[in-house]
Order: structure tokens, then C-alpha cells, then sequence
């Protein structure tokens, strides 16, 4: 995980000057509402990074923090059957918000982050609306989107397909701070 936000941040510091913000302890909640069960997990371990210059934008989540599910068995079948988490470590957004936003002034703007959302080794280009929150030094992000699990090769057994939805509900929130 340390090594992802230190790549992240890499990648957002090529600039001689940039206004970073980061953010290490962010909530990724997903649901799945399928006929026969519903399953909510959680994870207070989203890291993020937003470069208000260049409006350049990252989260990532490892997917191993989920905690939550119906039972332990539920949280085992889906790291090691569903996200294979030996193989596919975490999911990631990296992408730019789209709209201007002056982060000088406190306030509330509805905009749109365009990147590459990849989870379970598939990257698939994204829009994403999100909610910031800009309050004297901190800005907080809500986001919430949809993730069929066709799109990123996401296997469900067809005995267990009235349990598990084809398509999962997320919701991101995080409050990001200037780097120090």
C-alpha cells in the first residue's frame, strides 16, 4: 500500500510546483443487492491524491481491507474466488476533474472526474460525477458509481448468482489535506 501512495505521488510531483493534497484513510463502502441477499462491505483504507494545479486526480483501495459481508466465508469466497486478491492487489481511479473549480474558496461543486478505473487486473475508462467540498484548508470527495462485474472479468458461479449482483454500488468519501 505504502508503495502505491508513493507512486501516486510520483506520478503527481513531476511539476516543479503543484498544489498536493493527500489522503490516507479514506471510506470505500460497495454494495450488492441481488434477489436473494444483500452484502455490504468497507474499507477505511483509501488512499488519494489530488493535485489542484493540474486538476490530476488517484484513489486506490487494497482490496484485502474490505471488512464487513454476512460471514467470514462470504469475505473469504470473495477475496480468494471473486478478486482473487493474490493476483489483483487493489482498484484504482487515476483521471482529471474535468470542470474548474476554484479550491481558493470554501464551497460546494458538482463535477466530473474522466480517467481509468481498474480493478481485478481490467482497466476500463471512466466518468465519474463527485461531489468536493472545499472548507478552509481541506476538501472532502463523495463519490458513488457502478462496477458490472463483466467489465472487469469478474467470474460469479451460476449457483451463487442469485446471491451476488451483476452490477456493485460504490460510494468513495475522503477528506484530503495539503502535503505537507
Amino acid at each position: 500500500m505504502r508503495k502505491t501512495i508513493l507512486v501516486l505521488v510520483i506520478f503527481f510531483t513531476k511539476m516543479t510546483y503543484c498544489q498536493i493534497y493527500l489522503c490516507r484513510d479514506g471510506n470505500t463502502k460497495f454494495t450488492s443487492e441481488a434477489p436473494l441477499e444483500l452484502i455490504k462491505a468497507q474499507s477505511n483504507r483509501t488512499s488519494g491524491v489530488l493535485d489542484l494545479s493540474a486538476k490530476n486526480v488517484a484513489f486506490t483501495v487494497a482490496i484485502e481491507s474490505f471488512d464487513g459481508f454476512n460471514s467470514g466465508l462470504q469475505k473469504e469466497h470473495f477475496r480468494e474466488n471473486y478478486m482473487e486478491t493474490n493476483k489483483y492487489k487493489a482498484a484504482t481511479f487515476k483521471g482529471k476533474i474535468i470542470e474548474d473549480v476554484d479550491f481558493t474558496k470554501n464551497g460546494i461543486y458538482t463535477v466530473r472526474a474522466k480517467g481509468t478505473f481498474t480493478i481485478h487486473g481490467t482497466k476500463k475508462e471512466k466518468i465519474v460525477k463527485t461531489k468536493i467540498t472545499v472548507k478552509d484548508k481541506e476538501i472532502f470527495v463523495e463519490t458513488s458509481f457502478e462496477v458490472p462485474l463483466n467489465d472487469h472479468n469478474i467470474k460469479i458461479p451460476k449457483v451463487v448468482n442469485q446471491k451476488i449482483a451483476s452490477v456493485i454500488m460504490v460510494e468513495v468519501k475522503a477528506t484530503l489535506k495539503p502535503k505537507a
